[in-house]
């Protein structure tokens, strides 16, 4: 079985919660508080900086040129999906002083500073999942709004969040990714693997935490 695949099985009662949670349905259905989204924007940027640096420590971590160049490729790549939170700041009017001001959550410190451990302290294909947790199920979630409500990619506010992940344009670099992992794990023997999948499901764990964490704010 792809490496990858073990990594799903392991989280996917979680995974099913993403798809469940209330903030998403809010999105899926056009009726989510603003005020949510908007802090939901604000610490997902925050989240986004450290994340760029995991790429980044992948870069030096990686053990080949193609790999290096993936990894570089995707900081890259980000700068897509900084553009939409870019659109969602302006029309929210939130200020990069704001930005630069707010604190980052405790779920988002907690997350970060695990995922940047992890960077630090193990290999390319260790990154790779811990990327993979995140990057893949926008994907899965966008898609799954799609599918539950066509429409919802018209709204005249969260349209635009929607398409982003549900393109046809992330979820291929998405598959470069993930043929990466399987590629790189080819190897990899049963220990390894489960220590993977630890990794990925406590990232898995951390994304359903964002989630709940932005949905409870009161602003």
């Amino acid at each position: 079985m792809a490496t990858i695949n073990r990594l799903l099985s392991a989280s996917d009662d979680i995974w099913k919660q993403y798809n469940e949670h209330p903030f998403v349905l809010g999105i899926q259905n056009g009726d989510l508080d603003r005020n949510k989204f908007r802090y939901y924007i604000i610490q997902d940027y925050l989240y986004l900086e450290e994340y760029a640096k995991a790429f980044a420590v992948g870069v030096a971590k990686a053990k080949s040129l193609e790999t290096a160049n993936l990894f570089s490729k995707y900081i890259y790549v980000m700068n897509g999906e900084l553009n939409v939170h870019s659109g969602y700041i302006a029309r929210l009017g939130i200020s990069q002083d704001e930005i630069t001001s707010t604190p980052r959550s405790l779920d988002n410190l907690s997350y970060t500073s695990y995922m940047l451990r992890v960077a630090y302290e193990e290999g390319e294909a260790e990154i790779l999942a811990v990327i993979l947790s995140c990057a893949y199920s926008y994907e899965i979630i966008a898609k799954n709004i799609v599918r539950n409500n066509p429409g919802s990619v018209n709204d005249g506010f969260y349209g635009d969040w929607i398409k982003g992940y549900a393109s046809d344009a992330y979820a291929a670099d998405n598959v470069i990714l993930i043929d990466t992992l399987n590629r790189l794990t080819e190897n990899y023997t049963e220990s390894q693997i489960r220590h993977l999948i630890d990794i990925f499901v406590a990232c898995s764990r951390y994304e359903l935490a964002f989630w709940e964490m932005s949905w409870k704010v009161r602003k």
